[in-house]
């Protein structure tokens, strides 16, 4: 039997660096993969498929404020959550250009230094979003 709280290193809570973040429960080791639990599935869409200025400002907030976002061929591309409803902790990440966790090209976590409990779990967005 696996039990909810097996590989739960984190919980939401007060950012310092800005509104809500990722906050150590417990201490997590360096090299410690991150949020193994979440099924969530991420899908891309083209920004002109969107219509983005067809849509709500708040909805339009959110493409922004949790997305990937990739350039290509004078396009972006936004990758998102498949449903905003399934935003679970990964996506409360907030930025730092001194990180420790860093993301691989699956879009995993990894601790990339010794984490201790109440510390907030920082990445760098630029290694894996153009904005």
């Amino acid at each position: 039997m696996t039990f909810s709280h097996e590989n739960v290193y984190t919980r939401l809570g007060i950012s310092i660096i800005d509104g809500v973040g990722v906050i150590a429960i417990v201490d997590i080791p360096k090299g410690t993969v991150l949020f193994t639990g979440d099924k969530s599935e991420m899908v891309w869409f083209k920004e002109e498929e969107l219509e983005l200025d067809k849509l709500p400002e708040e909805i339009r907030k959110l493409y922004k404020d949790f997305c990937v976002i990739i350039k290509k061929d004078d396009s972006k591309i936004y990758g998102c959550p498949d449903n905003f409803n399934n935003i679970t902790m990964s996506w409360y990440l907030n930025h730092s250009n001194n990180p420790n966790v860093c993301c691989d090209k699956d879009y995993n976590f990894y601790a990339i230094s010794e984490i201790m409990a109440g510390d907030e779990l920082t990445v760098d967005y630029h290694t894996y979003s153009d904005e």
